[in-house]
């Protein structure tokens, strides 16, 4: 691999097999950006750019791990969440695109109550990436981020201080969470649960059912909505009056999910597909009858 030409065309190659083309080419771009420290609109327009000898092991040592399943994101160590850098590794769920499309949704429907400050609890926080990205967009809130995984929230807070942003970190499963009877209020509660079936285990790539954390993943096929049932019955104690609860989705239980906030007592519930086309996140308000 002497050219960035020769590196796109020895991963694809020996990719072609496990992504599409437009993955393939996805994943080159990112790992010779990230080695070769080149601009992608560099690396679009010089192809025949020549690469160092030790870039190019360090290329080849690369495509070995990616020939085994392992997603470039963990082998790198980073990614991109909503334009901000954040760490990762197998303890995390790699951040996904839809999931900016939530926070987008939050930023704006903040702006559009011309809230300026209030509180923010992220259920299930993983890496950090909801409650980092929105304090810091927000600044004017106080966020706070709940997970189980005690070695997630290491990840967490390693990101929250690389992007310099102030977050409240707390150890809870809010399968069982009992918070204490003057706990604090929230204007925003928002969560990416686990939502994945059995059933939906089985149409996925490997790079994520072998890698990515299957508790922040995977759900009961006989309960598959056990978390929503939890964070719905935690935001309606927890919620400020008029609070805003924002949730991604699994898109096959959309109806079903509507109607289980309904039940528990949520108004102007809203259904927003992602930009795939698939219902895949919820906004409701807390509207005290």
């Amino acid at each position: 691999m002497k050219t960035i030409k020769d590196v796109f065309e020895n991963y694809r190659l020996n990719l072609v097999k496990m992504y599409d083309v437009n993955e393939v080419n996805a994943i080159t771009s990112l790992t010779i950006n990230n080695v070769c420290e080149l601009s992608t609109a560099k690396i679009k327009a010089f192809p025949e750019f020549e690469i160092s000898a030790g870039q190019s092991l360090k290329l080849k040592n690369i495509l070995l791990e990616l020939k085994t399943g392992k997603p470039i994101q963990y082998i790198l160590g980073n990614t991109e969440f909503y334009g901000l850098p954040f760490n990762v590794n197998p303890s995390v769920l790699i951040p996904r695109p839809e999931t900016e499309e939530l926070v987008e949704w939050v930023i704006n429907s903040v702006s559009s109550k011309q809230w300026t400050a209030g509180s923010m609890l992220d259920i299930g926080t993983g890496s950090g990436c909801i409650a980092i990205s929105l304090k810091k967009n927000l600044p004017g809130f106080t966020v706070s981020a709940i997970d189980i995984s005690i070695s997630a929230l290491k990840t967490a807070v390693s990101n929250a201080e690389l992007n310099t942003v102030d977050v409240e970190f707390v150890e809870a499963d809010i399968l069982n969470f009992k918070p204490e009877t003057k706990a604090p209020k929230f204007e925003i509660i928002i969560s990416n649960p686990p939502y994945v079936t059995l059933h939906d285990k089985a149409q996925m790539h490997s790079n994520v059912t072998d890698f990515e954390p299957h508790s922040a993943l995977f759900v009961p096929e006989n309960d598959p909505l056990i978390f929503y049932k939890a964070i719905a019955d935690y935001a309606f104690t927890r919620l400020t009056s008029g609070g805003l609860l924002f949730l991604e989705i699994n898109e096959s239980y959309g109806s079903q999910t509507v109607e289980l906030l309904r039940v528990k007592g949520f108004n102007n519930i809203e259904l927003r597909k992602d930009m795939s086309g698939r219902d895949r996140m919820i906004k409701c308000e807390l509207i005290p009858r």
